[in-house]
């Protein structure tokens, strides 16, 4: 609304030639102003947020046009508060910084609006002490929506490793300020990856509805799931499942299965007995309430929750009718151990104590690595400030659509970029009254080496 109603007719021509391949080069279209081509842009990735992917690649070309156009103004061009705000708000829509590092150094600026921009730069750069410093005095209520939501969204994301109290408020701000845009679903997604770290699950279950709600079809929704799974297994003993369950009725069927397939995978794992037989009930069963014994990961991920409450026969049971070729390499592996460790403890009690059984050779099992790709790069703004990960987001050039260089930190990562500690299934159990048979206490060492082949979300 706020763009639709002052895109001109050059805007909207400057559009269509950037999406037609061959038609045109950039310099060869209208000559627009910068603040006209980043209009555009926001348009387009507000149209993006709300699942038209079909313009991702037009993303592309606008983001190269407006690089041109940014490169190739006058000085003067800046001395128009509105061009000068929109270089900053390309700058955060997935701008080379390069460009805006170039633009920046040929102009003469007053004290506060270098401030703004060398807090951009510092975003960019991957610098967030410099960024708080740069930004600490400056309020995005104060600026235009369109400018102050950005703001907000930056200085937020840099204060959620030593702040994560104000980083949430900040994030409202951002939403507030530009509702129904790509600010706002990027906002959103922080924010309940953020609940669960700060431990309030009203919260979580209250932006979670409101994202799926709004931008489930978004193509950054796959790295809301992460956050949501994440959520549910960290935030478990403080949500209501019956709130969970209607928040996963607003999916479709399949990306319901999905995420409780992944929920029901990782309680398995920390030994959450009563959340995994909860989401391996909802995976197993569809909508309609019939059981779907087709799908080889709910048998297995509801086969391991039974370790803590049934017997190893049981338990070989079920998983001894799972179609492994199915299963991918991760599980393949996890379903191996299970078995094998379900195995040792039927086998026969050795005559005397001080026989060990022989264990389960974890070397010998295949390895596990997370086949799950990576989601896709959010293309408004890095992550730079974002609580440490080992996975760097790549640089981008000034002809890519995603954002610019962030050095050392990743698009989000489930619950801002901490993944839960893993917990031993072992460890959920109570100490036993009698002393344990060597079978049983050799089968529980193995289960803790089980936990190191475990962690990855299943594909």
């Amino acid at each position: 609304m706020r763009l639709a109603a002052t895109l001109s007719g050059a805007a909207l021509i400057a559009l269509l030639v950037a999406g037609v391949p061959g038609r045109a080069t950039a310099s060869e279209a209208p000559a627009l102003e910068p603040y006209q081509l980043v209009r555009c842009l926001q348009l387009l990735q507000d149209r993006i947020a709300s699942g038209d992917q079909a313009s991702l690649p037009l993303q592309r070309r606008l983001l190269e046009m407006t690089d041109e156009r940014m490169r190739s103004a006058d000085v003067a061009a800046f001395k128009d508060p509105k061009n000068f705000r929109a270089l900053l708000i390309y700058a955060m829509s997935g701008g080379n910084p390069l460009t805006i590092e170039q633009v920046v150094s040929r102009l003469t600026l007053e004290e506060a609006d270098q401030k703004l921009a060398q807090g951009v730069i510092d975003y960019l750069r991957g610098k967030p002490k410099g960024t708080v410093e740069a930004l600490a005095s400056i309020d995005p209520l104060t600026q235009i929506s369109e400018l102050g939501a950005f703001l907000a969204l930056v200085k937020g994301s840099v204060s959620i490793a030593e702040q994560p109290e104000q980083a949430m408020k900040l994030f409202d701000q951002a939403r507030l300020l530009s509702p129904g845009t790509l600010v706002e679903e990027a906002a959103l997604r922080r924010s309940v990856a953020l609940a669960s770290r700060v431990d309030d699950g009203g919260r979580f279950l209250r932006n979670s509805t409101q994202y799926v709600r709004n931008y489930l079809r978004s193509p950054y929704a796959s790295q809301f799931a992460d956050a949501f799974v994440a959520g549910v297994v960290a935030l478990h003993s403080s949500i209501n499942l019956d709130t969970l369950a209607e928040i996963t009725a607003a999916m479709d069927a399949e990306q319901e299965q999905v995420v409780y397939l992944r929920i029901a995978r990782r309680a398995a794992i920390d030994g959450l007995t009563e959340l995994s037989v909860f989401a391996s009930a909802k995976a197993e069963k569809g909508r309609d309430g019939t059981l779907d014994s087709a799908d080889p990961r709910a048998q297995l991920y509801s086969g391991l929750s039974s370790v803590t409450s049934g017997t190893a026969a049981d338990m070989l049971g079920k998983l001894g009718g799972i179609d492994r070729d199915k299963l991918s390499k991760g599980d393949r592996a996890l379903l191996d151990a299970v078995e094998a460790v379900a195995s040792e403890l039927t086998s026969a009690v050795p005559a005397a104590p001080a026989s060990a059984p022989k264990p389960v050779d974890i070397e010998d099992l295949p390895p596990a690595p997370l086949e799950i790709a990576p989601p896709a790069v959010d293309p408004m703004i890095p992550d730079a400030a974002e609580a440490p990960s080992p996975v760097p987001s790549a640089p981008v050039q000034s002809a890519a659509p995603a954002a610019p260089a962030a050095p050392a930190t990743p698009a989000e990562q489930p619950a801002v970029a901490a993944a839960p500690r893993v917990v031993p299934l072992t460890q959920q159990q109570p100490e036993p009254a009698e002393p344990e048979d060597p079978k049983i206490t050799e089968a529980r060492r193995t289960l803790e080496s089980i936990d190191e082949l475990l962690g990855g979300s299943p594909k």
